[in-house]
């Protein structure tokens, strides 16, 4: 069995309790007394409690809000799928930016914000730490810092992109629970304040903090390297040119390093525990199948529901599990790829009639990345819900097609003497390919090729601009007849359970996003 080794030899003192409707609150179960003075110890269990997050979200709050599966629900590589079009309406609807604020997804939102408290938390044990006098002991606690400011800003920064407007806070709350609302604009610069405030700490920790840690005891854990990969995210996300060149030194610095590498494509995604924390690998959540999520139990356990969530109804193989078929891949982005790229077959599954249930929007392909597998299945438990596919969240095939984009089309120079048009001839060697000249038109299809169900494509074609031209469809064959209005479509409705407890709370009460 895996190791959970995501602070595996910390005292847990956090469990992750259901928010309902009081996502705000500080929750006592992980919540010490403002201003108390803090071991390392405590610091270690809240940090570990904003840890555990990460191991939520195919279930959040009941809801199968998992991140992956939300950011590439409005693509152009998927279909809603399911049983049929009611099956998980609130999907569909979302598939055809036609969601009302009603059917949003509100379990990411409590999950996160909890995650954001928890974060919070962390950071207010670390300001009243004691018991570190030591140089290295300081060097320690400025590890934890930047663990916990990256934490926080890669969940904000989720909510930033899903609903844009949103409250945001980094102290403990007071009744009513609330926070006041701020522009999507104000949120970026929140995000980027924790990312500097991180890079800082990360600078005093040292060795504490490294660019690598794949191998090691903290291997599940933030590093430098994926500190840079979410600014890199977010500042192209913005658009945000005046950090450009920064980002892109970034990206050389961790090129340079030699820590990280491309390897097989197929050996990135069959879920075993040799393929877990690769050399390509930055940051990843580290699933196990210890069987203790249940249908009535969505706040505890490490395992995953996605695979069982995009793998194909009473399937009949030797090697891949049946599931409940939602997600599945359209025809185009099968055809998109050309003869000889690894990638189509390391990245959809393509199954015969006759050896599954077709279901709605079928088209007999089906995301592989994490699809459940046989050998992979809980022995204990229930079986959907306890994968151990751990969730590359960054890698380094972005970090190397960020450059190129940044690099070789944005206009900044060259950082650390790295060849902009050399990291796009990297992806495709390892994809079994030759070189091609790097060109916008090249850039975009490369990165659709290689991120396929990573959750990338649809925020892709948000930042470049093409969201409307390309989304815009109508496909009747697989009733996917879909208009995207950039005033609106850009974001979710906030929940409508959130608008509903904000009402009439004054400077607390929650503004619709445009259009809804």
């Amino acid at each position: 069995m895996k190791l959970y080794k995501l602070l595996a030899a910390f005292v847990v003192g956090a469990v992750l309790t259901s928010c309902g409707d009081e996502f705000l609150t500080a929750h006592a179960t992980h919540q010490g007394e403002a201003g108390a003075e803090a071991t390392e110890s405590a610091i270690l269990s809240y940090l570990t409690a904003t840890y555990q997050p990460l191991l939520m979200d195919s279930y959040a709050n009941y809801n199968y809000n998992h991140i992956l599966l939300l950011s590439d629900l409005r693509s152009d590589d998927i279909y809603k799928g399911g049983g049929d079009a009611g099956d998980q309406s609130w999907m569909y609807h979302m598939s055809l930016f036609q969601i009302p604020a009603s059917e949003s997804p509100s379990g990411i939102w409590s999950l996160y914000y909890t995650a954001i408290a928890r974060a919070n938390n962390t950071v207010m044990a670390i300001d009243n730490a004691v018991g570190f006098d030591s140089d290295a002991a300081k060097a320690r606690l400025a590890g934890y810092r930047a663990e916990a400011l990256f934490l926080r800003a890669y969940y904000l920064h989720h909510l930033w992109k899903l609903f844009g407007n949103i409250p945001f806070f980094t102290e403990p709350l007071e009744d009513p629970f609330m926070a006041p609302q701020k522009s999507a604009d104000e949120i970026y610069n929140y995000i980027m304040q924790d990312i500097k405030d991180a890079e800082t700490a990360a600078g005093m920790a040292g060795s504490e903090f490294p660019l690598y840690t794949n191998g090691s005891a903290k291997q599940a854990r933030a590093n430098l390297a994926a500190l840079y990969m979410l600014k890199a995210r977010v500042v192209m996300y913005q658009n945000d040119q005046s950090k450009f060149s920064e980002v892109a030194s970034n990206m050389a610095e961790i090129i340079n390093s030699g820590s990280y590498r491309l390897i097989d494509f197929d050996a990135l995604w069959t879920g075993a525990d040799a393929n877990d924390f690769t050399p390509e690998s930055i940051f990843e959540s580290n699933q196990i199948s210890d069987g203790k999520r249940d249908w009535g139990n969505a706040w505890s356990g490490c395992g995953t529901n996605l695979p069982a969530y995009i793998s194909p109804n009473e399937l009949s193989d030797a090697v891949f599990c049946g599931g409940w078929g939602f997600g599945p891949v359209r025809q185009a982005t099968w055809d998109m790829y050309e003869d000889g790229d690894v990638r189509r077959e390391g990245s959809i599954n393509k199954f015969e009639d006759g050896t599954y249930g077709p279901r709605f929007q079928n088209t007999g392909l089906f995301q592989k990345k994490y699809a459940a597998r046989t050998a992979l299945r809980s022995p204990i438990g229930t079986v959907d819900l306890n994968y151990p596919n751990n969730l590359i969240l960054f890698r380094y095939a972005e970090t190397l097609l960020n450059y190129a984009e940044l690099v070789g089309l944005q206009g900044n120079a060259p950082a650390g003497g790295v060849s902009a048009q050399d990291c796009l001839d990297q992806i495709r060697t390892r994809a079994g390919l030759g070189s091609i000249p790097l060109t916008w038109e090249n850039l975009k299809a490369e990165r659709r090729k290689e991120f396929v169900g990573e959750g990338m494509r649809f925020w892709d074609l948000i930042r470049w601009g093409d969201a409307q031209t390309v989304l815009t469809e109508r496909d009747d064959a697989h009733q996917s007849v879909r208009t995207f209005d950039p005033s609106k479509d850009k974001y979710l409705p906030i929940p409508q359970s959130e608008m509903s407890r904000t009402a009439g709370t004054g400077e607390f009460e929650l503004r619709q996003n445009p259009g809804y």
